[in-house]
């Protein structure tokens, strides 16, 4: 994997030294380097950036005021002569906070810990992806739990469960936890009978029991509505002919 950035420093001989650190270190592709934070923002929006070796105090638009601008944020990586921004450099998540001069070992450290959190965000979301196969004649799905593949039918599924970065899938004969987001299955099973009825909560509709006071059940488990899918809920459930 290959990381493209840029550098913003108004000191000529630092964006000479921040050029010269990445050249040598072969997963550094160095697209461009700026004087000035405010040149660099049409750059960011056109261009895709995974790091930004960033100074902080520049004239027009300091490199903190930058980070707090970007819709989009790269990993940012602080290179600068005061060391009292410190604290609010590590208020906004930057992966590193480097002193100058920077010496090149110090400068290998910080870029492999940003190679490595950046990897490991791409697998995990390669993970989710690969995490979810669907038979497209069938009705089943094939999830990943685990070290294997494991069927289950889209009809003997209850409800699923968001918990953090996984999903319980709770069907009649099993419980599955997979690294899977609610997107991504939603768009796999069929839309008439699966309805989201809460940020950790999508139910099948034809498994309820009974809803009262906004709660659902479903054999054992009592599940909430909330108010910011309750319309779409119970609009499901109208279009199903299930309300009287």
């Amino acid at each position: 994997m290959i990381l493209n950035c840029i550098a913003i420093d108004d000191e000529p001989l630092a964006l000479d030294i921040i050029t010269d650190y990445a050249s040598r270190i072969p997963f550094l592709k160095l697209l461009r380097t700026f004087d000035n934070a405010i040149e660099c923002i049409d750059f960011l929006k056109n261009n895709q950036i995974h790091l930004i070796f960033l100074d902080i105090e520049m004239e027009g638009l300091t490199g903190i005021q930058l980070v707090h601008a970007l819709k989009v944020k790269p990993e940012v990586i602080f290179i600068t002569a005061y060391d009292s921004y410190a604290v609010e450099g590590f208020e906004l998540e930057v992966a590193d906070y480097l002193l100058k001069p920077v010496s090149f070992e110090r400068f290998v450290k910080s870029v492999d810990r940003v190679y490595n959190r950046i990897s490991s965000r791409e697998k995990s979301a390669s993970l989710a992806t690969d995490s979810l196969q669907v038979h497209k004649t069938g009705r089943y799905i094939f999830v990943k739990t685990e070290n294997r593949l494991q069927k289950i039918a889209i009809d003997d599924i209850l409800y699923i469960e968001g918990q953090g970065d996984y999903l319980r899938i709770i069907a009649r004969t099993m419980k599955i936890m997979t690294l899977q987001n609610f997107r991504k299955l939603e768009a796999v099973l069929p839309q008439g009978n699966f309805v989201r009825v809460h940020k950790s909560y999508m139910v099948a509709l034809d498994k309820i029991d009974n809803v009262t006071r906004n709660r659902i059940k479903i054999g054992e488990k009592l599940i909430p509505v909330s108010d910011s899918y309750r319309n779409t809920f119970y609009d499901k459930l109208a279009e199903k002919g299930l309300l009287t």
